[in-house]
């Protein structure tokens, strides 16, 4: 069998193997440590706009952290992307709090701010105002956040970014993770860069990433014995995997790059087949970072039909995410929705968009599409 194509796998440098060393040199191998401080450091420079940052274990954690800091508490209720991964929606639930899930719009395949608004004047014509939005930028790919926060804030509800797969994205030059109240990001092992598994907290509000450090490592009063007067969480970042993570700050520009280019290369390679339809930034606006090269199949072939063929040559696609209001565990939770991310799962197809693809695993899987294609002909 051909060697495996992945999906998006990790791509390390030399760096990262230099911090985590000095990491073990130095015996800083638990939680915290000067590679957590310079990660932080790292990623509040390179967003800019004043943020702060801390480095947590996940963006999951992240995200239930910026609740918790928002107020979110059972019986409220927060707007969520419906079209997204379920750590998206998770946190919620960890709060005893009811998702409310708004559907997709076609240009951006993120949240629809012409049904935000329906979903927000609905929600409080049923005494429930929400609590916090959670817009996703999916792939990379700018959520249309002039439009999004105008609604936010004409109802005063606080924007939560999860940019878990947008790192190195922007909109109208400001990077994506810097426009609401706070955000998220992801460094897992598949993301555009990893900590082999963490996240951060990001926000304008010193204050809110103070708390959220607190919070994360157990909420331990200023005591010379163990007190506490909150509940916490063990939710901070290793000094081993910040060091990492500092080695891949170094090469992200880069990352994004290649990532861009493979999807240049899959859009011209494929620009003859009419059924095969490419995310394309809206305008001059959106600059995605490209974390997965994403298409959507029409016609008699289907995502399925792609999926299964490219698996038989061990390559790794993956259909796009299934909506959280078509989730089991999410079937009783409200919707506002016109189809669009039903129709974006049933079509969706990731390609494989690893920055460690070689020119030979790229063509490979155009060849073999393209194969695929040609049979169907005959």
């Amino acid at each position: 069998m051909n060697e495996k194509i992945w999906l998006s796998s990790p791509h390390m440098g030399e760096s990262e193997f230099k911090n985590v060393k000095e990491a073990f040199d130095t015996n800083w191998i638990a939680p915290l440590g000067p590679h957590v401080d310079g990660f932080e450091r790292d990623l509040a420079s390179y967003l800019g706009e004043g943020v702060h940052v801390a480095a947590l274990s996940s963006g999951t954690a992240a995200l239930h952290l910026a609740l918790i800091i928002l107020g979110v508490q059972a019986g409220d209720e927060v707007i969520c992307q419906s079209m997204t991964f379920s750590a998206s929606a998770n946190p919620i639930a960890y709060q005893g709090a009811t998702p409310v899930f708004v559907d997709s719009e076609e240009e951006t395949w993120n949240m629809s701010p012409e049904l935000l608004e329906t979903a927000i004047q609905d929600r409080i014509s049923k005494g429930k105002k929400p609590k916090a939005i959670i817009v996703v930028h999916l792939y990379g790919m700018p959520a249309q956040m002039n439009r999004i926060m105008a609604v936010a804030d004409k109802y005063e509800i606080p924007v939560v970014e999860d940019a878990a797969e947008a790192l190195g994205s922007s909109y109208k030059g400001q990077m994506l993770g810097t426009f609401g109240a706070m955000s998220i990001l992801s460094f897992n092992g598949n993301k555009i860069i990893t900590t082999s598994g963490g996240g951060a907290l990001v926000s304008r509000n010193e204050e809110w990433i103070r708390k959220s450090r607190f919070l994360a490592t157990q909420a331990r009063d200023a005591a010379p014995h163990y007190q506490h007067s909150h509940i916490g969480y063990n939710y901070r970042m290793s000094n081993v995997c910040a060091g990492i993570g500092r080695g891949q700050m170094e090469v992200l520009p880069q990352r994004v790059e290649k990532r861009r280019s493979n999807y240049a290369f899959y859009k011209e390679a494929f620009a003859e087949i009419d059924s095969i339809k490419f995310a394309e930034e809206p305008t001059e606006g959106f600059y995605s970072n490209r974390w997965l090269s994403t298409v959507l199949v029409e016609g008699e072939m289907t995502r399925e039909d792609i999926r299964l063929h490219l698996e038989k040559d061990n390559i790794e696609t993956r259909p796009l995410w299934k909506p959280m209001h078509l989730q089991p565990v999410f079937a009783d939770a409200p919707f506002y929705g016109d189809g669009t991310s039903e129709r974006l799962f049933e079509q969706g197809l990731c390609l494989p968009s690893g920055s460690n693809l070689t020119a030979a695993d790229l063509e490979r899987v155009v060849s073999q599409l393209k194969q695929l294609y040609q049979e169907a002909k005959v």
